[in-house]
């Protein structure tokens, strides 16, 4: 798809005056219901620039001013939120779309990505994403790791008896202690993360995998899930929840736009 840039002023047609650079917070299918009094950058009315079958969701871009602000974060988010809260299928864009005016939107967006866009749009129609985060309850896990390995127990026994005045002689045992901990969570964090995720996939249609941003992380995904299954993905995540509840703190978070079941490109 092409991407929506930052945008120069675009003549309006049949007058000098040039026409607003305009806003893009996402499409969705032409003839969309948007809510009542839908507002979003700088409180600035939504609207629909529409091209066949599909609609790009917009709104006049500020001029005075670049983006970015935290109101502008909100904004974004509010919009594709009370959408997805009437029910309208989206296809949610990162923050920062902006074309030049309705014709570009119209023209360099929905004409030049027509058949994929609406593809796109037919693939999220009645899904949203849910989101779904596991962290470990690090005591309890740490003792699983000492427990389980002899090198790390035995290492971790003897550097506990160190006296505080010859803790400098002890560094590189403590790197090392620190080495072997790090290497046991990451293979338990691989078996443990899959565990999780093959106990919810029967419940969505995809789901996207994200990297742990943390060592306690254990698993961070995102699902998409037909809405009529929402309860039903909602109950599979607290049964695991409840019966991981001693080592792994599960928490679902959503519903959520789409965002990581858009292509790129």
């Amino acid at each position: 798809m092409t991407t929506p840039q930052t945008p120069g002023d675009t003549p309006r047609q049949g007058t000098g005056a040039p026409a607003a650079a305009q806003y893009v917070y996402g499409v969705t299918r032409a003839g969309a219901a948007l809510p009542a009094g839908l507002t979003g950058l700088d409180e600035r009315p939504v609207a629909l620039v529409t091209h066949e079958r599909c609609a790009a969701v917009t709104s006049d871009l500020p001029s005075d001013r670049p983006l970015g602000a935290r109101a502008d974060l909100l904004a974004h988010q509010r919009v594709l939120e009370a959408l997805l809260e009437a029910g309208t299928v989206i296809l949610p864009f990162r923050f920062g779309a902006a074309l030049a005016g309705p014709e570009a939107v119209e023209k360099e967006l929905l004409a030049a990505n027509a058949d994929r866009l609406s593809q796109v749009v037919d693939e999220l129609d009645g899904r949203v994403e849910l989101r779904v985060k596991g962290t470990y309850v690090q005591d309890t896990v740490l003792r699983e790791v000492i427990a389980a390995d002899p090198q790390i127990a035995e290492l971790s026994a003897r550097l506990r008896e160190v006296p505080e005045d010859a803790a400098d002689a002890a560094y590189y045992e403590r790197v090392r202690l620190g080495e072997l901990i790090a290497q046991s969570l990451e293979a338990r964090r691989e078996h443990d993360g899959q565990t999780l995720l093959e106990a919810l996939a029967p419940a969505a249609e995809a789901l996207v995998r994200k990297p742990p941003a943390r060592e306690e992380d254990v698993v961070d995904a995102a699902f998409l899930v037909e809405r009529d299954r929402h309860a039903d993905f909602e109950r599979a995540v607290q049964e695991l929840a409840q019966a991981h509840a001693d080592r792994i703190t599960v928490r679902l978070i959503g519903p959520l736009p789409p965002y990581d079941f858009v292509p790129e490109a």
